[in-house]
């Protein structure tokens, strides 16, 4: 299988390359991730059961997408396929490093720049893509209180509810969603999609990276509100983003809403606490 790879990746650089050295390294809950090296060469390859290759296609596709941005770094993907069993996606290899103040201000400026970066063709994406390991649905949609409701927190249930998740006041949430949207009009922007701290590092040389998107256009208060939910960024990152693109107001509102999303995904993916969790965010969404 390696040798596989370490071909591909030769041809994709046009580099001689073989992966002498192979450690494992974290890459979330997902996927199996490696830093494989020659000499001082090195790339961060993530492998998974070879039906899960579209899953690495769209996180290439999505990558090339924010790097023709021209705002924000991530990883340059290098290539990607099968293997032995198994799908993989080489990228880049960075070195990530803690990050100082002027590193979190530079990702709040940056992502604000990637935010400005919209669509003529509305809300959604090129092709489907997967949140975790849960598809995505990304189906062009001109209206983004429609896409909210139906690409987004209708299909999570969907699966929810093939999955025994019992969240007795959905109807009711999804007949509020167009009043708790009422009268915010976002633009289709590109977005991270999945933008939680695990995604989002600062180099050695204090240079901002995002990384594992789930690419879309769409209300770019979805990667701010994310920023929060599993523990906040610095504080620096806000006041760079707001510094360069402000937030409008009702955001707190919807910032709830939106994050209910990733923790009704959340349950689909490892159950547990998280439907407790959600259906205290419903009955919160539901008393304002």
């Amino acid at each position: 299988m390696w040798n596989q790879i370490a071909a591909n990746i030769s041809q994709a650089t046009d580099e001689p390359f073989a992966a002498e050295h192979r450690r494992p390294v974290g890459g979330g809950s997902v996927n199996q991730a490696y830093a494989v090296s020659e000499g001082d060469r090195a790339y961060f390859v993530k492998l998974n059961d070879a039906t899960r290759l579209g899953m690495f296609e769209a996180e290439a596709i999505g990558l090339r997408q924010m790097l023709n941005s021209g705002t924000i770094r991530v990883p340059h993907p290098i290539c990607w396929g099968e293997a032995e069993g198994h799908a993989y996606i080489a990228l880049e290899w960075l070195d990530f490093g803690y990050g100082n103040h002027e590193g979190w201000t530079k990702m709040g400026q940056k992502l604000a720049a990637m935010h400005r970066a919209t669509s003529d063709q509305g809300f959604g994406w090129v092709q489907d893509n997967t949140i975790g390991f849960i598809p995505q649905k990304n189906g062009w949609m001109a209206d983004w209180v429609t896409f909210s409701r139906d690409r987004r927190m209708g299909y999570q249930f969907q699966v929810a509810r093939k999955r025994g998740g019992h969240f007795p006041k959905k109807d009711e949430l999804m007949q509020a969603i167009p009043q708790l949207l009422s009268d915010h009009h976002p633009s289709p922007s590109l977005v991270h999609g999945d933008l939680w701290s695990g995604n989002a590092a600062v180099t050695k040389t204090d240079e901002p990276v995002i990384f594992d998107p789930a690419t879309y256009f769409g209300d770019r208060e979805v990667d701010l509100a994310m920023s929060e939910l599993f523990g906040r960024f610095p504080q620096e990152f806000y006041s760079g983003y707001n510094e360069t693109y402000a937030l409008e107001d009702g955001y707190e509102q919807r910032k709830t809403l939106y994050n209910l999303y990733h923790i009704v995904n959340h349950f689909n993916q490892f159950g547990g606490s998280y439907e407790s969790q959600a259906n205290s965010m419903i009955d919160k969404l539901l008393r304002m």
